[in-house]
């Protein structure tokens, strides 16, 4: 005989199997493990001992990105995601342990692999999982903002991981451009939005 309550629990445990699922997929950039799920669930405080943990203690959120994505790939923590969303850097460990870190009131972080062949899918850039194609390449780099300002027109080389970081005012929408030897990609980027990507991964360079 059925349990009355049976049909009721299977349909829970489909429901939360597709949202797990979905959040995976929104995150997907991570190479090696999951990153957080996205949705911001208030303000807390900064964890400092798990920053001390990580050698991350004393920095702030633009600091800890600077020191993680230009590492070495090689020498980035395995025990470690740090994930790169619009409002705060989400950090967290093998212990299940969170922290965030804010971002600064008039600046989002975003990270783009320029690429020729392959690439993946990617939402909110993971500091220390996240691997482009093009690594440790010197490309030309330009912004272009919706009404014509160029608000970055410079020579980068990528990093390790064949991502290049750009610093983007809030609340705009600009046409990133990217240059190597003779071949250009574009992408339309944005920061109006609080769930607005920081991770770009379909710049093809053609």
């Amino acid at each position: 005989m059925n349990h009355p309550t049976m049909p009721r629990r299977r349909n829970l445990i489909v429901t939360a199997t597709a949202t797990l699922a979905a959040a995976l997929v929104l995150t997907g950039c991570a190479t090696t493990s999951p990153e957080p799920e996205s949705i911001s669930i208030g303000s807390q405080a900064v964890d400092t001992e798990f920053l001390t943990d990580h050698n991350l203690d004393g920095l702030d959120a633009t600091q800890v990105i600077a020191r993680l994505d230009t590492m070495p790939v090689a020498d980035r923590p395995a025990d470690l995601i740090a994930s790169v969303q619009p409002d705060a850097l989400v950090l967290t460990d093998d212990q299940d342990r969170e922290t965030r870190l804010p971002m600064p009131d008039d600046e989002v972080y975003i990270s783009v692999a320029p690429y020729r062949e392959q690439t993946h899918d990617c939402y909110f850039h993971s500091l220390t999982t996240c691997l482009g194609e093009l690594a440790n390449t010197e490309v030309q780099v330009t912004l272009t903002s919706k009404g014509g300002d160029v608000l970055v027109d410079e020579v980068q080389q990528t990093y390790d991981n064949g991502f290049v970081g750009v610093w983007v005012p809030r609340g705009i929408e600009a046409t990133l451009t990217i240059e190597h030897e003779g071949q250009t990609g574009t992408a339309i980027i944005s920061t109006m939005n609080e769930d607005d990507p920081t991770c770009i991964t379909t710049l093809q360079l053609t």
